[in-house]
C-alpha cells in the first residue's frame, strides 16, 4: 500500500511543478507586455479624454446637478381654530420672503381657518418661492400652545402641506414647534377642571 501511495505522489509532483512554472512564466510575461503596449502619446490622450464610460458621464452629471440647484427656505405654518398663517423665510429665519394667511384669501371670517383658505395661501407662497428660486423647504408647524392655548394645530395645516408637496417642492423636515408650558403659571379651569 505504501509503495503505491509513493508512486502516486511521485506522478502528481512533476505535473504540479509544470503547472507552477507555467503560472510564473505568465505572471512574469504580463507586466513586461503592458509597458510595451502603452506608449507615452496615448497616455496624454487619456488624460484629456476620459478612458472609461463612467468618467465620460461625470461632466453631464455636474451639469444636471447645477440645473437642480435651488435655495433652501423655511416655511413657518401657524394654525389655530381661527386662522392659518404661512410665513416663508430664508434658511436663517431672519429675512421674510413672503407671508400669507387664510384671512387674505376668503371674505367671511368663519372660513379663515378652512382647508380651502390654507390651500389658496399655499399657492400664493409657491409663486413667491418660484420668483426667489427656492426649491427646498423645511416646514415648522406651530399651534397656539403655551399656557392656555390648544396644543394641536388647526385643520389648515394638512391642506397647506399637501398643496406644497403636490406642486413638486422638495420638503425636508416637518417639525412641530408648538410652545409647551413647563411649570410657570397655573392653568385656567380651577381645582376640578372646566365644567361643561
Amino acid at each position: 500500500m505504501l509503495a503505491l501511495e509513493k508512486k502516486h505522489k511521485e506522478k502528481e509532483t512533476p505535473a504540479k511543478e509544470a503547472k507552477e512554472k507555467k503560472k510564473k512564466e505568465t505572471e512574469e510575461a504580463k507586466p513586461q507586455e503592458e509597458p510595451k503596449a502603452t506608449p507615452a502619446a496615448p497616455e496624454q490622450k487619456t488624460e484629456e479624454q476620459p478612458a472609461t464610460p463612467e468618467a465620460a458621464n461625470d461632466k453631464p452629471a455636474e451639469k444636471t446637478a447645477k440645473k437642480e440647484e435651488g435655495l433652501v427656505g423655511i416655511l413657518h405654518v401657524y394654525s389655530s381654530k381661527n386662522n392659518t398663517i404661512l410665513h416663508l423665510t430664508d434658511i436663517t429665519g431672519a429675512e421674510t420672503i413672503s407671508i400669507k394667511s387664510g384671512g387674505m384669501m376668503v371674505k367671511s371670517q368663519r372660513e379663515e381657518s378652512s382647508p380651502y383658505a390654507a390651500m389658496q395661501a399655499a399657492s400664493q407662497i409657491l409663486e413667491a418661492m418660484r420668483e426667489k428660486s427656492i426649491r427646498y423647504i423645511h416646514i415648522r408647524v406651530r399651534a397656539p400652545g403655551g399656557h392656555n392655548g390648544p396644543k394641536y394645530p388647526g385643520k389648515g395645516v394638512q391642506a397647506a402641506i399637501r398643496a406644497l408637496s403636490r406642486s413638486g417642492v422638495h420638503i425636508g423636515r416637518i417639525e412641530d414647534v408648538t410652545p409647551m408650558p413647563h411649570g410657570g403659571c397655573r392653568a385656567k379651569g380651577g381645582k376640578r377642571g372646566r365644567r361643561v
